[in-house]
């Protein structure tokens, strides 16, 4: 006999005649706590989550998906999905449940006539760069390269593409999905439409995607970028002239800019590590000689302490910042608490309140992000997905990294109070890739969703009326919807 938590969190006990009959319908593996391999395939990037499940499923393909999910649904179990990557908020692990970890389906498959690229759920972001780069072809996906590519592109996906070609979810064309009861659905403009509006941006609430089908674009592969860093001090002016640059920018422009620490690490020149600085990055999704000529205002901006602008491959600049952001990067383990805000502008008085607040970053680590938003973003009418938020020009997120465990509490009380600070200044929502850690808050999960949280929870209460899929930004269904 061995216990596993039910979605109650009552004690489920299993046999082992029934692991035995399970494990017989996998091609994959399915792994204990007491057994080889379990710490490996239970840890997550994020350092701050530490959860031991009951049992962990590595699906091999499709099939293993299906048994799982009806496993889970026979025996009333906790359930957790992992994609690929990340795991900012550690929704992809719990305790005392079962994890259905799509890892080792990585698959990625261009059309013959290059118009869409097929890719399975544990995909990450490198390797449908690595396949679509052979065809000069892109999908906008997100900034790391060592994301997966399921909880980016069903929480939205925004990246270095997203003022010329939109979100991720603006590229989908097609998804094949293991409902709750454990059918396999597609879901497409044509075929169960309510649930591909609602995998547009809703989450992980509505089944197991195992392969996404998304709409390719010319590219590649060579782009042109722009990253320059500057002192802290300079902050304030080289804000506000990246802002007037950007809202004026075309949309093949899409831009960040950061305050940030820069490493006691080799790459870096000596002067500038462990100074605090501000940096903006761009890219220009068009040829390369049109991209230098449309970055030069950026360049002008002033002088920098690195100016690591130029061109060069596609790919190369989605790995950027990998080295920050990823297992077995910079740091040996990285603790992560993300919290993001919509902006309605950035005047020149926020602009001193955010340098202000930069100074007062409590681990080197930590991050304050602006993305600038718009063009392709803002054109998609806000109930055509059930992405919910998209007329806001800027998304403030406070990536709060830290190394030391001891921060644990500062640093997560610090994002919370920076973003509490934020309300003011904004329409209302966040983007829900970067909710902090813990248990979903319903309210701040309809704040995001908007008009769209209603219907939503309709189609949640079609195709999970009993919540099988909760451990994400979860969307309570409405079982009393007609």
């Amino acid at each position: 006999m061995f216990d596993l938590v039910s979605l109650d969190n009552r004690p489920v006990a299993l046999t082992g005649d029934d692991l035995a009959a399970f494990r017989a319908q996998l091609a994959g593996e399915a792994i204990l706590p007491d057994e080889p391999g379990y710490d490996a395939a239970r840890r997550v990037w994020n350092a701050l989550i530490d959860r031991r499940p009951g049992l962990i499923v590595q699906c091999q393909g499709l099939a293993d998906v299906v048994a799982a999910v009806r496993f889970a649904q026979e025996h009333e179990l906790l359930v957790a999905v992992r994609g690929g990557g990340h795991q900012v908020s550690g929704s992809a692990v719990c305790d005392g449940g079962m994890v259905i970890d799509l890892r080792r389906m990585r698959a990625v498959r261009v059309s013959p006539d290059r118009s869409s690229v097929h890719v399975q759920g544990g995909a990450t972001l490198a390797d449908i760069d690595r396949e679509t780069q052979v065809f000069d072809r892109v999908t906008p996906t997100g900034n790391v390269s060592k994301t997966g590519i399921g909880g980016l592109a069903l929480g939205g996906g925004m990246g270095n593409l997203r003022r010329k070609f939109g979100l991720s979810v603006d590229n989908l064309l097609s998804a094949e999905v293991v409902t709750a009861e454990g059918a396999v659905l597609t879901a497409s403009e044509t075929e169960n439409p309510d649930l591909f509006w609602a995998l547009k941006g809703g989450g992980g609430n509505f089944g197991v995607v195992t392969t996404f089908e998304f709409r390719l674009h010319a590219l590649g592969p060579e782009v042109a970028f722009a990253a320059q860093f500057f002192p802290v001090d300079e902050a304030p002016r080289v804000m506000a002239a990246w802002r007037d640059i950007v809202e004026s920018a075309p949309d093949e422009i899409s831009s960040l800019a950061f305050f940030w620490t820069v490493p006691d690490m080799e790459g870096f020149p000596p002067e500038i590590r462990s100074a605090r600085v501000f940096l903006y990055a761009a890219m220009y999704a068009g040829p390369a000689d049109e991209g230098e000529a449309a970055l030069a205002p950026l360049r002008s901006i002033g002088t920098p302490v690195l100016d690591l602008s130029g061109r060069g491959p596609y790919t190369a600049w989605q790995q950027a910042f990998d080295p920050f952001f990823a297992e077995g990067g910079a740091y040996e383990a990285i603790y992560a608490y993300w919290k993001s805000i919509y902006l309605n502008g950035l005047p020149d008085a926020l602009i001193a309140d955010l340098n202000g607040r930069a100074r007062s970053m409590p681990a080197p680590e930590c991050l304050i992000a602006l993305w600038h938003l718009g063009g392709a973003v803002a054109r998609v009418p806000e109930g055509d997905t059930a992405f919910g938020r998209r007329s806001a020009p800027y998304l403030l997120s406070f990536d709060s990294c830290w190394i030391d465990p001891a921060l644990s509490d500062r640093v997560t009380e610090w994002t919370r109070a920076q973003v509490e600070a934020m309300e003011p200044h904004s329409p209302g929502g966040s983007y829900l890739n970067f909710p902090g850690v813990g248990a979903a808050d319903p309210a701040a999960v309809r704040a995001a969703y908007g008009a769209n949280h209603a219907r939503l929870a309709r189609i949640k209460a079609r195709y999970d009326p009993d919540n099988l899929f909760r451990l994400n930004q979860n969307i309570a269904p409405d079982t009393g919807a007609t």
